[in-house]
């Protein structure tokens, strides 16, 4: 039988995060025009009649172009966005075997670079996304179980712990690999029932254990038995094409973790900001409502901000004090976050 030689591209998948309006934002690609490759969307346009889904922007490595990864994100990020990326961060290498799930399995195989990148909103980046069929948009959109902003979400008790608790009691299939813990444990440590504390870093973790249990799209369009099984599925956020939700996911946990102990947030601030405006985009970020005097007083004892001296009236009440960040701070210390405690 003859050696099929396989075709491999690499591409660079983004999650381009800022904090607008109290929401922690991403870039989306809207499938619905995408026909051909660097056009934002990954290889493998939507077929006749497939449901439009989004997507996060990609764009292919040119090592001609090139010279690292990185480079060439932040190049066509800034072309097709017009947004200069702060922060950058490499996530994880995408490259399962059937991950675009074309027809038949043809085509080269694509292994994609996930990137978490930071920055904020500017005037032109909204008219110049839409150029591209993109937009920003809340991914709590895609994660309603992930914001406890305003309390414990209902989704949990009502479709996601009842669904789960079932699939846990089940056996697993025949010619699974074992795992190191059962499937309760997993689910009590991802979503903290039975005593445990909800930790918003596992966020990659709910989700995976979502996909497994077959309580996702994404499980149906892969084929997953588990979703096969199920005659409707619960709605559970705005799916993505391919395993995109799977790399927001990655990117999500990533920045909650690195938000405790490197100031990654004022990526995503403006020069000056008011202390409350600092603590709506913590609690953005984190999912997790915070107590006031209680954040101050952490900020204050982690000294990451200073006072400008300036005032600001932009709430209608009265004047707030305008603070900056002090970037001396990384020279003084190794780790300079903001620790907020668990649930």
């Amino acid at each position: 039988m003859p050696h099929r030689q396989a075709n491999i591209e690499i591409g660079l998948n983004a999650v381009i995060v800022s904090v607008a309006g109290g929401l922690p934002q991403i870039v989306h690609v809207n499938d619905a025009k995408q026909t051909g490759r660097g056009t934002g969307a990954d290889p493998g346009a939507n077929a006749p009649g497939e449901a439009t889904l989004d997507s996060l922007p990609f764009g292919p490595f040119d090592p001609i172009h090139h010279r690292t990864f990185e480079i060439g994100l932040r190049s066509w990020v800034e072309n097709q966005t017009a947004l200069r990326l702060g922060y950058v961060e490499q996530l994880y290498t995408f490259g399962d075997r059937g991950r675009h799930r074309v027809s038949g399995d043809e085509g080269p195989h694509v292994v994609s670079v996930g990137y978490l990148a930071l920055t904020r909103q500017t005037p032109d980046s909204e008219s110049m996304l839409s150029r591209h069929d993109s937009a920003w948009r809340s991914w709590y959109d895609y994660f309603p179980w992930e914001d406890w902003r305003t309390g414990r979400p209902d989704v949990l008790d009502r479709d996601i712990l009842p669904a789960l608790d079932l699939w846990a009691s089940e056996p697993p299939p025949s010619g699974e690999p074992p795992k190191p813990l059962g499937r309760q444990e997993r689910v009590r440590l991802a979503f903290g029932t039975g005593g445990t504390s909800w930790d918003e870093e596992r966020a990659l973790e709910r989700f995976e254990l979502l996909y497994e249990a077959g309580l996702v799209e994404e499980a149906r369009t892969d084929g997953r038995p588990a979703a096969l099984r199920r005659s409707n599925l619960p709605f559970l956020g705005a799916s993505m094409r391919f395993d995109h939700r799977r790399v927001l996911a990655t990117a999500i946990s990533r920045l909650r973790g690195k938000l405790k102990y490197r100031p990654v947030i004022f990526e995503l601030m403006p020069e000056t900001f008011t202390l409350t405006e600092l603590q709506t985009s913590v609690e953005a970020i984190s999912g997790r409502h915070l107590h006031k005097q209680n954040f101050r007083r952490l900020v204050e004892n982690a000294d990451l901000v200073e006072p400008t001296g300036a005032t600001s009236t932009a709430t209608g009440g009265r004047p707030a004090a305008l603070f900056r960040f002090r970037h001396q701070l990384l020279s003084e210390r190794p780790a300079p976050g903001l620790r907020v405690g668990g649930r």
